[in-house]
């Protein structure tokens, strides 16, 4: 059985992803309050996995999370790119004229603006997850309030909904990270193709010093899928650069690290992986 460590509770979206990324094996989810969380219990058991979301199509990169990812001694094995899609779910019987609160996530909350405006009515209650939202309705029997939040966590709370898809942006996708304590990460991907790597590093502080080491990775036929600038604390107008490549040959992308790394600084690999499908 395996054991994944996730920020939130059954039916949240952190738990449907680790669910579906394991599919067809038997899984243990333990929900975690927070980000930091997740990565306590995988430092306190190096058997157990972790997922925490990276970035999203409209809210951006999580950067709390890149920071976590690199201080730790984690490895990233696998992502997920799951849709998003929103319902608002509320105790059976009622309809939209019931409703007096809505309480869910402040993401999922912004990514339901159009909807929300709607119903002005509507008193918008901030919660910690989308899924505790949920919960707290179905255990506490609470009449007036809807949560925003997944299908799947309306199912397990025994609530009904009043109306599926009320995101605003269809195409609104969470990236998500599959972790594993960096010493036994290479086991789970022995027999699959790696064709992907997250880095990350600083630059020595001069003039085109980004450039060349992103000339250098290109040199190497590595494509550039993704890079995020963090400044470093204590250090003004310094930078650690959070990438993401793809590439077909792992032979030439190995050799690319090794290249770079006279021109950079501080640099790790945070994991070597396969590709992740889009979820629709």
């Amino acid at each position: 059985m395996k054991q994944i460590a996730i920020q939130g509770i059954s039916g949240s979206y952190h738990d449907i992803v680790a669910r579906n990324f394991f599919e067809g094996e038997e899984v243990e989810v333990q929900g975690c309050k927070s980000f930091r969380e997740v990565f306590s219990a995988m430092r306190k058991d190096s058997n157990i996995l972790g997922v925490i979301a990276i970035e999203n199509t409209i809210a951006g990169s999580l950067l709390q999370n890149h920071n976590l990812l690199r201080d730790s001694e984690t490895a990233i094995i696998g992502e997920y790119k799951l849709r998003i899609s929103h319902c608002l779910a509320a105790m059976p019987g009622q309809n939209f004229k019931d409703i007096r609160e809505v309480h869910s996530h402040p993401i999922a909350l912004m990514q339901c603006d159009d909807f929300l405006e709607l119903h002005p009515e509507w008193t918008i209650v901030e919660s910690e997850d989308t899924a505790t939202s949920a919960r707290a309705i179905g255990n506490q029997k609470i009449m007036g309030r809807a949560a925003i939040c997944s299908r799947q966590a309306a199912e397990i709370y025994g609530l009904e909904v009043l109306e599926a898809g009320v995101e605003t942006n269809k195409r609104n996708f969470t990236r998500f990270l599959v972790l594993a304590d960096r010493w036994s990460a290479e086991k789970f991907n022995a027999n699959s193709k790696i064709n992907k790597a997250s880095l990350v590093f600083s630059t020595h502080h001069h003039e085109g010093a980004l450039s060349q080491v992103l000339s250098v990775l290109s040199y190497y036929h590595n494509n550039l899928t993704k890079i995020q600038s963090i400044p470093i604390i204590g250090h003004e107008w310094e930078y650690l650069f959070f990438i993401d490549l793809t590439f077909e040959d792992y032979l030439k992308y190995k050799q690319s690290i090794e290249a770079i790394r006279p021109l950079t600084s501080n640099l790790k690999v945070l994991g070597e992986y396969p590709v992740g499908k889009q979820m629709l």
